[in-house]
Parts: structure tokens; sequence; C-alpha cells
């Protein structure tokens, strides 16, 4: 049977996929689980902005400003500085795009008037669309007690993007967007990979695990697919490809299947949400976890692509469906694409939009060398290139490495180590000088470089071969 699953699924995801135009459930799991949507919030926050650009309240060229409140927002963001305006066009492919916090409260303050207003906003709006088991507290979805949702409501969700605003919907699968040079893929890997991706949204924190709602079109069908809790970013997208794939292999066996309802219909589990907190963001794991993960896959991913849940008699008779195993699929570069600028200011076009981009990579350049972070940023990636456990060959590689930022004297001073360098430059001045001046001036002129003149004649001899 289509939506059984095994016992493993069923404790770690809750899995969903339906039909785009009638909302009809191809395979349900956990479907109704009370579940934490992280970043999968910012649907509602395009959804009610865009409803606000339709209805006339403002345009996408309207400048919004970003505020202290904003600015403080935990990544993943654009990190703009406070009183930086930027249009709802704009903010709205950062937030999708880059699932920037700072932008979706961006949009929560300038449509709602505060984080609480829009929040009260977002909620009216999920009461209306059916979304009977969703609550919201903030535009983001950072964690919050009250921020919760289900697959069965993002499905919904998704379905009335589709059905409510089909002139804006491109900006639910947005390949990459440039900033500044600063270039970012969209966190969703279908997009670009699995053929016919056009949507939606990923959503990472430590309690829900990687969550995503996609949606793929082929031969004028759309489905849409939910996973919430999958162990990775990559895992994540696999597990939607598999949904995707046995829904559109199986489109023509539905009366082989029992019905399943629609997903309207889908009867609510009362339970408090899963916090899977220790398990993505335990002791156990070597690094930080979080929504632009993407490599940090469970050793049994490969495993599970080849028939999980319980449709596994199903699927093996249509295996030849499937041209490629989604985890191969989703190991390919990217479809080549042009990156959707994005930029502070304004709306721009023309000659005024590539001085926009100037503009804004000018402001992003000082942001690394101010206040000695460029030191930082290149010590650590000397880390990581040449040493990750950080002995003291490498550290003394970075020692020299900052040096070389330095004005020649300082370098000069602290090159005792490597005298070659060192003494080469005084000694090739005057060589003849060299033996009056270390006895007479050794005195005097301590702090000039001539004080180390007495170990010159070495170097001197030295310097001839590597000449």
């Amino acid at each position: 049977m289509l939506a059984i699953a095994t016992p493993q699924i069923a404790q770690a995801e809750a899995l969903l996929v339906v039909e785009a135009d009638t909302g009809k459930v191809l395979q349900a799991d956990n479907a109704t689980m009370p579940w934490y949507p992280a970043s999968l919030s910012k649907l509602m926050t395009a959804y009610v902005t865009l409803k606000a650009v339709k209805d006339g309240r403002v345009s996408l060229d309207t400048l919004l400003t970003v505020s202290p409140t904003a600015s403080s927002q935990s990544p993943s963001k654009m990190g703009l500085r406070p009183g930086t305006q930027v249009t709802v066009d704009n903010a709205l492919k950062m937030m999708l795009v880059k699932s920037a916090n700072d932008m979706a409260v961006v949009l929560a303050e300038g449509i709602g008037g505060s984080i609480d207003g829009f929040a009260g906003e977002m909620n009216q709006t999920a009461q209306k669309l059916g979304m009977t088991q969703t609550s919201y507290v903030n535009p983001n979805g950072l964690p919050a007690d009250g921020q919760i949702t289900s697959a069965r409501d993002m499905a919904i969700l998704a379905r009335a993007i589709i059905r409510d605003l089909p002139e804006y919907e491109y900006f639910v699968h947005i390949p990459s967007i440039r900033f500044g040079r600063r270039i970012t893929q969209n966190f969703n890997k279908l997009i670009g990979r699995y053929p016919g991706a056009d949507g939606f949204k990923t959503g990472f924190i430590c309690a829900s695990g990687y969550n995503l709602v996609a949606s793929a079109t082929r031969d004028g069908k759309r489905l849409i697919a939910v996973v919430l809790g999958a162990s990775s970013g990559r895992m994540r997208a696999i597990r939607a490809a598999q949904l995707l794939d046995r829904g559109f292999a199986n489109n023509g066996l539905a009366w082989l299947r029992p019905s399943l309802g629609t997903v309207d219909n889908l009867v609510p589990i009362d339970s408090t949400p899963p916090n899977l907190r220790e398990e993505m963001c335990g002791a156990k794991h070597k690094r930080p976890a979080s929504d632009e993960d993407g490599e940090d896959t469970v050793a049994s991913a490969g495993a599970s692509t080849n028939g999980d849940s319980g449709v596994s008699f199903f699927a093996s008779g249509l295996q030849a469906a499937m041209p490629t195993k989604p985890a191969d699929l989703l190991a390919q570069p990217a479809a080549a694409s042009e990156p959707v600028v994005v930029y502070t200011g304004p709306t721009k076009t023309g000659a005024a939009l590539i001085a926009a981009v100037e503009a804004d990579t000018e402001k992003l350049q000082p942001a690394k060398r101010g206040k000695g972070k460029h030191t930082r940023v290149a010590g650590k990636k000397s880390d990581t290139a040449d040493d990750a456990k950080g002995d003291s060959k490498s550290a003394s590689k970075l020692d020299s490495s900052k040096s070389d930022n330095k004005p020649a004297a300082k370098p000069v001073r602290h090159a005792n180590a490597k005298p070659d360098a060192a003494a080469a430059k005084p000694a090739a001045d005057k060589p003849a000088a060299a033996k009056p001046a270390g006895k007479p001036a050794a005195a005097k002129p301590a702090a000039k470089p001539k004080a180390e003149k007495p170990k010159a004649e070495k170097p001197k001899a030295d310097a001839k071969p590597a000449g």
C-alpha cells in the first residue's frame, strides 16, 4: 500500500506527496504530526507579502528599511546595516533564496508594522486557508514557543501559492542570486537538478531537523512533496525526489491504490512536535548544522534510495521509469543559470542597476577588512587548507603570512629564523663596509638594521647562490 511507511521512517520523518491541482494525497506518513516549521515559515511570509502586493497595499518597488531588530537576527541573513533600504522585490528574493532571517523581519515590519502585527496576519491567513495545525510567532521560523505546523498544512500552503499567486510564483524557484560579487545558490537542491523542479523552500533548526517543501511538473502534472525531519540537507532533497518519482511513476496506476482522500481531509494528530535537537545538533556532530548543509549525509543514504518506505513492492516494478537514482541526480552540478541580481536602494535598471551592484560590492569589501576581520578570515582558510589540527608548522606559516601584510621594516625585524632574506638587503649596499660597521656602530645605532650586522657575513655569502 502506497501510504504505509517502515517504522524507522515513521519515527524520524513526516512525508507527504499530493497532486497540486486536486489536492489528492498519493502518500502520507506522519503527515499530520505537529512539527516545527523552521524556515518553511518564510513561505507564509512570502504569501502574506505577495497578497498585499496583489491587493495594492504595497508594490514590489516599495522601499522598506532595515531596522535594528531585523539587523540583529541570527544567520542565515544578508547582514545589511540598520537604515539600509531595500525594495519588497529584492527582500523577497533574498529571503527565499538565501533564507535570510533579517529580510523576513524587514518584510514583516514593512507590511504588518511589527513582528507581532505581521504574525497576526500570518495566523489569520493560515486559518482562512484551512491550516488548522499551524501557528506563527515570527516571520522567519527561528526557534520560538508556538511556532508549529505539519506536513499537511505545508502542502495546503504550497497549493495556495500556486492557486492564488500564479503571477508571482517565480519567486519560489529562483536558482541563485547575486549580491555584489557574492553568489548564493538556492538551498533547495532540486532546483536545477531534478527534472521539472519548480519550488518551494527549505528549513532547518535543531529541533525540527531538515525540512523541505518541493514541487515538480512533468507532462502537465504538478506534484507537491513535503519532507520534515530529514537527517541532512542532501537527504531531505533525496527524500523529496523519491516521493516525486513515485508520484509520477504511479500516476497511471491510481486505480490500484486505495484512496487516501485529499490533503484538507487528513485527520490531525493531537501531539506535541518531536524535538530532534540532540539528534541533529548533539555532541556527536563534528560541525554545527545549518540550513546550508548539503554534504553531511547519513551513511545509509545510498541504501535508502533503492526503495524505502512501504512502496517497495510497488516501485520495484517501476524502476525502469526512473532514469537516474535521486542520490546520483542530486550529486550532479546544478544546471547553468544566470544569478538574479539583488541590490539595496530603489528599483533600478540599466546603467543605474550596474552602479547599484558596484556600490553594494564596495560596501561588502570594507566589512571584511575593517576591525581586523581580514586577518581572521585568512587565518581560517590557512587552518582549513594546510592543517585542520592546527599543529606548530601551520601556526608558524600563519604568523609569516600575517607579517607579509605589514610594512617591510617589520618583517626584517622578525625574520631571525630566515636570515637570508633579512640580511641580504643591507649587505648588498656596500659589502666592503660590512666589517668596520659591525664594531664601532654596534653601541649607538642599536635600533637600526645595522645592529644585526655582526652576523651579516654569512648571509652575504648565502645571498650569492640565491641570486
